[in-house]
């Protein structure tokens, strides 16, 4: 018979095998006690799969009485939102089903294990089908080999004045005398360049962090033992 398409271009295959996607844009409601925060790592469970996800961009929330889309950079706990997330991997999904359970979906909170969300996906969001991931020639252990060491990421947590930064510039001193190649991530240095967009809301440490993080994983990708001291408020942010 003739295939039809699912959401947003997507086909399924000649095979009859759902199209499968990553990002979605979706209504939800926040059932929260502490607010949403754009960029934390939740567990959406969603057709009877479980991922890591995350709300990538929220566009607007949804006054309820008059159905107005309100500009917001968080919800709180019974406020309607609309907004982008993104799966750590690509699901299945048919926003043409006859069964409303493929698109219905529920956000739990990694930490506490307790739901935070319920919502619908709207539809599929468009990927550039030619972005993936380049092997490189010279991996990880190649690196690690030419720079005879393990490489890691060491992170320092406290709070504001606790020691972090001490601690850790002492131990970089260490390292550095013994010959190992590191790299100190400080909390102060990269609110100059990159972090120097953000504030000091909840959601803009979440942000912060993630961003820390990422450029840890690169430099640990790079052979390097990376030390990073940041307050690391939020304990979902410390278990990324």
């Amino acid at each position: 018979g003739e295939y039809k398409p699912l959401v947003d271009g997507l086909l399924p295959t000649a095979d009859g095998k759902m199209a499968t996607a990553d990002q979605f844009a979706a209504h939800f409601v926040w059932a929260g006690h502490d607010p949403m925060l754009p960029e934390r790592p939740y567990l959406i469970r969603l057709a009877g799969i479980e991922a890591t996800v995350q709300i990538t961009d929220l566009s607007y929330r949804v006054d309820p009485e008059t159905l107005e889309h309100l500009a917001a950079k968080t919800l709180i706990l019974g406020e309607i939102g609309y907004c982008k997330i993104a799966l750590d991997r690509a699901v299945p999904f048919d926003d043409d089903a006859s069964d409303d359970w493929s698109s219905a979906f529920t956000l739990i909170d990694k930490g506490e294990n307790a739901t935070v969300g319920a919502g619908v996906i709207d539809f599929a969001l468009r990927r550039a089908t030619n972005i993936g991931w380049f092997q490189m020639k010279v991996d990880k252990a190649a690196r690690a080999q030419a720079n005879e060491q393990k490489p890691c990421v060491l992170w320092f947590t406290g709070l504001s004045g606790a020691g972090k930064s001490t601690v850790a510039n002492l131990l970089e001193q260490k390292l550095h005398a013994m010959g190992r190649r590191t790299y100190l991530l400080d909390g102060d240095n990269v609110r100059h360049g990159l972090s120097r967009d953000l504030g000091f809301a909840d959601q803009d440490r979440v942000e912060n962090i993630r961003r820390v993080a990422e450029v840890a994983k690169l430099m640990a990708d790079a052979g390097l033992i990376v030390l990073a001291s940041f307050i690391s408020p939020f304990q979902s942010e410390r278990q990324m």
